[in-house]
This record gives C-alpha cells, sequence and structure tokens, in this order.
C-alpha cells in the first residue's frame, strides 16, 4: 500500500474488509434454503428488485456468464419461483421474474437474516456495544456517499 496512508487507515480498512465479508457469509447462511445454491439465493434476491429483466442482464449483474445463468433459471423455474414471459416490447426477449411463491422465499429468508442477527447482537454484545455498532455504521455510511 502506498506509504500517504496513515497506518490506522490501512488497519481498518483490512479489519472492515474482513469483518464484514465473514458477516455476509454468515448472515446469507442462517437463511440459506436446503433446495437452493448460493447463487440460485442471490439470484431470487436480485429478482425482487428487479422484476422482468432477461437472463442477460441478471448474469452481468451477478457476474457470470450468460450459460450459467441460464442453468440457474432453468433450476428457478422448476422449483416454481420465477417465470419466464415474452418481452411485450420485443418478441425475441423473455423477461424473467419472480412468482408468488419466490417472492414468498424472498422475504422468508429476508427476515431470516434479520432475525438471525437481532439475535447474535442481543446474545453476543451489550447495549453499549450496540450503540458503537450503530455509532460504526454511521461512519462506514459516510463511505457510500458520493
Amino acid at each position: 500500500m502506498s506509504e500517504d496512508f496513515a497506518p490506522s487507515s490501512i488497519q481498518a480498512s483490512q479489519v472492515v474488509r474482513t469483518v464484514i465479508g465473514r458477516l455476509r457469509r454468515r448472515i446469507l447462511n442462517a437463511a440459506q434454503d436446503e433446495d437452493l445454491t448460493f447463487g440460485q439465493a442471490s439470484v431470487l434476491a436480485r429478482l425482487s428488485g428487479w422484476q422482468g429483466v432477461t437472463a442477460s442482464q441478471l448474469a452481468a449483474a451477478e457476474g457470470v456468464r450468460h450459460q450459467s445463468m441460464t442453468s440457474t433459471l432453468a433450476a428457478l423455474a422448476a422449483l416454481g419461483l420465477i417465470e419466464r414471459n415474452p418481452d411485450p416490447d420485443d418478441g425475441r426477449r423473455v423477461l424473467v421474474s419472480l412468482t408468488t411463491e419466490g417472492l414468498k422465499r424472498v422475504e422468508v429468508g429476508r427476515q431470516a437474516r434479520s432475525e438471525w442477527l437481532a439475535g447474535q447482537l442481543q446474545e453476543r454484545c451489550t447495549e453499549e456495544e450496540r450503540q458503537v455498532v450503530i455509532a460504526a455504521m454511521d461512519v462506514l455510511e459516510r463511505l457510500t456517499d458520493e
């Protein structure tokens, strides 16, 4: 790293990335369905905010090849979690969206993740520590402001 950075900036960067990565994995695992892979669950979550998108758009957003996304979508369709419909503006394209069951799965997963994290904070942290977490998140939120 550049010598222009304060040692505390370098240390904070490493700790934040490590902890956020671990926490993300733990949160995602808290709501992992046995019949869904991580990639399938990720696509379901993305579709909850993007109704009516193409497989190519999903592949780009997820950082996978189109062929991999096609396989993922086939598995989700077989489970009745997504549907494919012709694009009303371009009959050559197919748009993917969540079914009612798919939306329900996403919502149940979000609730499970939220409950897991709240439970961990309740069991493992004091009230003072939870307030420190809240303050730290305010600091980190500034990093996302553009």
